[in-house]
């Protein structure tokens, strides 16, 4: 009876993830209007599994439900990244502080290679811009474990997931992986001479630059 009840659960939370990739990948984009009834068939799957996966993306702001409308893509406005951004460097800033203080040497040495793979994929004879956009998420996500608070884990997914709706075209602006590199070079400073002050200013000054590239 055990293993029944987990099916659905098992089927919908897939079908929530390879609509959650096809969103961020841009196949389904801002504004666009999800069809249900055809993204079932593709997937070979009834609308119940299909309408739970766009209640779970719902939930994470990925997808908007209009009444007799349908599920749409959620488009982000400047005012939506504005309140992103504000509590990403809220939260990430305070990480940062935390894992300055309490960072083993495994832990910082960790992040100095993430920060190195971070550079490779930078250079610009062989600049690759989606494979610097998830380095850089695994750095943050790695940060944010070190620290070690699962609510604020937890908050830091769910509002990245709706940066992610905007992020691509950041990255895309002339310049921008460089200077986000090179905040992250401030940040690995810091974080070297376990200044928690430091990483805290260094940090908040990362999102403050990514949110003008943003808008």
């Amino acid at each position: 009876m055990a293993e029944l009840s987990l099916a659905p659960r098992a089927l919908y939370e897939e079908v929530a993830e390879l609509l959650r990739q096809r969103i961020f990948n841009r196949e389904l984009e801002p504004g666009s209007w999800i069809d249900e009834l055809k993204i079932a068939q593709d997937y070979g799957i009834s609308r119940t599994p299909m309408r739970e996966a766009l209640k779970v993306l719902a939930t994470e702001g990925l997808v908007t439900m209009k009444v007799r409308r349908g599920a749409y893509v959620t488009e982000v406005s400047e005012r939506d990244l504005a309140d992103v951004y504000h509590l990403l460097s809220l939260l990430e800033s305070d990480a940062a502080g935390v894992v300055a203080q309490r960072a083993d040497d495994d832990q910082m040495s960790e992040l100095k290679t993430l920060h190195q793979e971070l550079e490779d994929a930078a250079r610009p004879e062989q600049l690759d811009r989606q494979r610097f956009f998830e380095i850089n998420e695994r750095f943050h996500m790695r940060l944010l474990e070190i620290a070690d608070n699962r609510w604020r884990n937890q908050m830091v997914a769910d509002l990245r997931k709706v940066m992610k709706l905007n992020r691509h075209n950041s990255l895309l602006k002339s310049g921008r992986i460089q200077e986000s590199l090179g905040e992250h070079r401030a940040i690995m400073a810091a974080l070297a001479a376990r200044d928690p002050q430091a990483c805290t200013q260094r940090m908040q000054a990362h999102f403050e630059s990514g949110l003008e590239a943003a808008v």
